[in-house]
């Protein structure tokens, strides 16, 4: 009986073609959104897209039907991924008992540890958020909602326990505390990269404590 085929060392199987698949959208997101930030989304090619991902053009066209779906499905996947750092945030300060204002916190430090790791995406995002003439503006609403509602839950609950005023609209005051770490953090990776992470976090962090106004230490007297 021949043993030698039984015998011999099988080769190792390839990585799922799911897998593979996900590894290609991943370096085309990241290539696109590389592109698109240094040159604009009009400016930027197919061709330069696959160049960049180290794949065919048609590899873009197989994974997106075009330059506009590829962009439309980048904006999603990075605010879900936004949307799902926050939520954890949430998550794990719920966990060890911290507060609504703790949780808060938790979320901008959160928010801007996004930004650092995503500065890129980020000031795509800013640019096309009030953009309205846009093929994916309604995509771009549907991620905005979602993350806008991670932080109204933490603010209802703030409310629901009393530890934050009734009187606050929560879904303004979500709104703005979005926008205040989107604009703080874009304006931090654009003019003030020689911050730390930790002295931006601090500075926005007595404004959700409102502390800002702080009090006054007596003079002294005449």
């Amino acid at each position: 009986m021949n043993t030698s085929a039984a015998s011999a060392p099988k080769t190792p199987p390839g990585p799922p073609a799911d897998k593979r698949r996900e590894g290609t959208r991943r370096r085309l997101f990241e290539a696109a959104v590389t592109l698109i930030a240094e040159q604009g989304f009009s400016s930027t090619t197919v061709e330069e897209i696959a160049e960049r991902a180290g794949v065919a053009k048609g590899t873009v066209y197989y994974n997106f039907a075009s330059k506009s779906v590829l962009f439309e499905e980048l904006l999603r996947h990075g605010i879900e991924l936004l949307r799902d750092a926050l939520q954890e945030a949430a998550d794990t300060v719920a966990a060890r008992g911290g507060g609504s204002v703790d949780a808060l916190d938790a979320m901008i430090r959160s928010g801007l540890a996004f930004i650092d790791r995503y500065p890129a995406l980020t000031q795509l995002y800013a640019a096309e958020l009030w953009r309205t003439n846009r093929a994916w503006q309604s995509t771009l609403m549907v991620v905005r909602a979602q993350v806008l509602a991670v932080i109204e839950a933490v603010l209802r609950d703030g409310v629901a326990r009393d530890e934050l005023s009734a009187e606050i609209d929560t879904g303004l005051t979500a709104s703005a505390l979005f926008g205040m770490v989107l604009v703080a953090g874009v304006d931090w990776k654009s003019y003030q990269p020689q911050r730390s992470i930790d002295d931006v976090h601090a500075a926005l962090s007595l404004l959700v404590q409102g502390r800002v106004g702080g009090t006054r230490a007596p003079g002294p007297a005449a």
